[in-house]
């Protein structure tokens, strides 16, 4: 079976998670790196003139702890997308069904599954991101077809045709 790396749209996915990552990382970056300025310029002005800025000290804060956290979601992006990368150049594919349990919380059908059969289980998932609109668009999918493979131990990534992105998601429950 070839590997599901092999596939166009998974690299254009993988490629737009990692363009993703880097846009937070260097956004966050930025950010920081303004708010130190604008701290020591503020700090310096007031020290040479005695003029003080109201608000000028909560936006310091504001951009040094905004763009902390833009930064480190960024590099975890790029983790995450090197780990991806590497697990999906090794492992194919899988089909099956969706379906959706809750909020996050979803079920992998893979190929062949029969819910009759008491021995055959899905794999529980629950979503790795918090965002809303990517809840949804999962939410969205409920009942369709997609292609899902195991990136670890307890995490995997799944897609749709058409989709153009990827969504991970760790396991929940365990797969008898």
């Amino acid at each position: 079976m070839r590997p599901a790396s092999d596939d166009p749209a998974t690299r254009e996915a993988l490629a737009a998670h990692q363009g993703g990552g880097l846009r937070w990382l260097v956004g966050g970056a930025v950010a920081f790196a303004l708010g130190v300025l604008l701290g020591v310029a503020a700090v310096a002005v007031a020290g040479s003139t005695g003029r003080r800025f109201p608000g000028v000290g909560l936006v310091v804060v504001v951009l040094v702890l905004g763009g902390t956290a833009a930064a480190v979601a960024g590099a975890g992006a790029l983790v995450r997308t090197h780990r991806w990368t590497r697990a999906l150049a090794r492992t194919p594919w899988q089909n099956g069904r969706l379906r959706v349990a809750g909020p996050a919380v979803i079920a992998f059908e893979p190929a062949g599954y029969d819910e009759l059969d008491p021995g055959d289980q899905p794999v529980r998932l629950r979503l790795l991101s918090t965002a809303v609109w990517r809840t949804r668009a999962v939410q969205a999918m409920n009942g369709a077809e997609v292609h899902a493979a195991p990136v670890g131990a307890r995490e995997w990534v799944m897609t749709a045709e058409g989709l153009g992105t990827l969504y991970g998601a760790r396991v929940t429950g365990r797969r008898r």
